[in-house]
């Protein structure tokens, strides 16, 4: 009855928000938020997914697939972070430069076309991890309709099973950008390294993992129940192909296994209490 209750408040803060535009990546959050808005307004929305270096080209597509399957409307808009040195030096603030950069953009289209509002799918265990593009949605005046209902990330899934939606089990997926670690320079050259990483781990059967990259050397990310099949000689062997073919020096595997944010575990206290001062 309770999560009944938050989707009803969820439907009441949509219909609140007149047409809206939703920033959609195809993730379960946005892509519950994207099908719960058209659920609610119909014509009245649109969810807008950002063409950016960043952003996976499987992805990528599995969004715009996803959008096609529920007929939800979508605009492809092409974002150019990587071309901002804010974003590309890749601090602790790198994140607000993207988010930054979207909605600015996302704005742009709001006034042109006649949209009442922003939205994105911020959740409420969000709130709790360091993410400074939340600082960028506030100062776009961006809605987050998920939070406002009182809604968790577990919450979403199973209104997203609920409704029959294919990604209510999709694992969570950051940008590529954020697999560097901080002060090595986001370029397309380390994206593309990232990313073809990932799909090599996704065609070796591995279905949670990140491709963490230190310069010289590579840190692979495995979730702890797969560990054991990463740790073979055979797979060693085979992640020492791939990574040196991609123009790593070094491969390492992380023994802790896969997390998410373990970039952020370098940052102080002081950085992740403030999340970047810079900014604010």
């Amino acid at each position: 009855m309770e999560l009944k209750a938050k989707q009803s408040a969820l439907e009441e803060n949509l219909r609140s928000l007149g047409r809206v535009l939703v920033a959609f990546s195809g993730g379960v959050d946005s892509g519950y938020l994207a099908w719960a808005a058209h659920r609610v307004l119909g014509e009245g929305m649109l969810a807008v997914i950002a063409d950016s270096p960043s952003l996976a080209r499987t992805q990528f597509a599995d969004a715009l697939g996803f959008a096609g399957e529920q007929s939800i409307p979508v605009k492809t808009i092409a974002t150019g972070e990587l071309e901002r040195p804010e974003y590309s030096r890749n601090d602790s603030a790198r994140c607000f430069f993207c988010k930054d950069e979207l909605f600015t953009l996302m704005e742009r289209f709001r006034i042109k076309h006649g949209f009442d509002h922003i939205a994105y799918g911020i959740n409420v265990d969000d709130r709790s991890e360091y993410r400074p593009g939340q600082h960028a949605a506030r100062q776009h005046g961006v809605a987050a309709p998920l939070l406002d209902a009182g809604l968790t990330k577990q919450e979403i899934r199973n209104l997203a099973r609920t409704a029959g939606l294919r990604i209510w089990d999709k694992p969570a997926s950051a940008c590529l950008a954020s697999r560097i670690e901080y002060g090595r320079p986001v370029t397309a050259e380390a994206l593309r390294q990232v990313e073809q990483g990932e799909d090599a781990l996704k065609a070796l059967g591995f279905r949670q993992y990140r491709v963490r990259h230190h310069g010289a050397t590579v840190r692979l990310e495995i979730a702890r129940e797969d560990m054991s099949r990463a740790l073979t000689p055979a797979m060693a062997a085979e992640f020492t192909r791939i990574f040196k073919g991609l123009g790593f020096t070094y491969v390492s595997l992380d023994l802790e296994g896969f997390r998410s944010g373990s970039m952020n575990e370098v940052l102080s206290r002081e950085v992740l209490s403030t999340q970047s001062s810079d900014v604010l």
